[in-house]
């Protein structure tokens, strides 16, 4: 199932709080890019960040983008910012 170009905007919505977000398609889903670098995606309308040292901290679910991929943290409280 491919990622709804309306889940896209409301994702890009939620990041509109932050400068530089860029997003690009690629087969049917989105690539998420913050200062040109690549931080996360947005697969099968479900919002997945990369694993990194400096997040590992929040104890995120992990999630598969795709299959024979690594593993990414699913963002689940993406309509809430104080979160």
């Amino acid at each position: 199932m491919a990622t709804t170009k309306d889940y896209r905007d409301f994702i890009l919505e939620q990041l509109n709080i932050l400068d530089n977000i860029t997003c690009k398609s690629m087969m049917g889903e989105y690539l998420l890019y913050y200062n040109g670098l690549l931080f996360g995606g947005i697969y099968d309308d479900r919002l997945l960040v990369k694993v990194v040292d400096s997040n590992k901290k929040y104890n995120m679910q992990e999630s598969i983008p795709y299959e024979s991929t690594k593993p990414m943290y699913l963002v689940d409280t993406i309509d809430n910012r104080n979160n």
